[in-house]
């Protein structure tokens, strides 16, 4: 398969990516050159050690911070060339983020939240209202509309900060650690939504996380290490456990964290 051919396949295609932090005589170089490409309805894991990458790479590929060398494609637009106020719109309409700590207004209700990617858009007020219902239904969330987060359980919470990634109907959903501040009920539970979201509404999502368990519910990992990639997973037809066994082994090597059973 050509360059070419993968660009027009891929909804992210990143190419040579470099990061680097400090100045000169004492730089630190996160990510050395990495080439990751994304495709359509993919749900991507990253993982890796402490200092491996991950939440940089999520970083520079989510437009949250910038990258110091490559090119950036995201639904064939170059995101590693845009001018910031070009970028704000571009993040705003095409991407999606959840983030380990929620990050909702506590004055805003779960509906005001989840809203407010779209409230500054040009999506009718029909439209918003028919959108916020579906995915409010899908997350399980429909009942606490009206609620404030912290009338809320922390799952709610993380679900209200999915279904606000999920409103504009995004090319890519980013999720850092989206389960770190959930306990295992409200972990699994988020994860299998986010899975079916992924398979049914064909959404496309790169987690990063430290946890195999979580990593086990993606069809593809990508593991990091010093800031390259070291290796790659696909889930394929196996299943979640086998899936998971694998992930192990391969973050045994890495000398990441683990656990025992899923």
């Amino acid at each position: 398969m050509n360059e070419q051919h993968i660009k027009q396949q891929s909804v992210l295609h990143a190419q040579n990516i470099k990061k680097s932090y400090g100045t000169r005589g004492n730089v630190q170089e996160v990510l050395k050159g990495i080439n990751l490409h994304v495709q359509k309805g993919e749900f991507v894991g990253i993982m890796g050690p402490s200092g491996a990458g991950k939440t940089t790479l999520l970083n520079v590929l989510a437009t949250i911070d910038r990258s110091t060398a490559g090119t950036i494609l995201i639904d064939g637009d170059d995101i590693s060339k845009m001018k910031d106020a070009r970028l704000s719109t571009f993040r705003r309409d095409k991407l999606g983020f959840i983030f380990q700590d929620y990050n909702l207004l506590d004055t805003l209700t779960v509906k005001e939240n989840i809203l407010l990617p779209i409230s500054l858009g040009k999506v009718k007020k029909k439209e918003a209202e028919t959108r916020f219902n579906e995915i409010a239904e899908v997350l399980g969330i429909a009942n606490l509309a009206n609620k404030y987060p912290h009338e809320v359980s922390g799952g709610q919470k993380q679900r209200t900060s999915a279904a606000r990634a999920l409103i504009n109907e995004p090319s890519m959903v980013f999720a850092d650690e989206p389960t770190g501040a959930l306990d295992s009920k409200s972990a699994a539970s988020l994860l299998k939504t986010m899975e079916d979201v992924n398979e049914q509404r064909g959404v496309t999502i790169m987690l990063v996380t430290h946890d195999a368990i979580a990593s086990s519910y993606c069809s593809r990992v990508v593991f990091l290490k010093d800031g390259m990639i070291y290796s790659e997973l696909y889930r394929g037809d196996k299943t979640r456990q086998a899936f998971f066994q694998e992930i192990l082994k391969v973050q045994g090597v890495l000398g990441g964290d683990s656990v025992d059973s899923i």
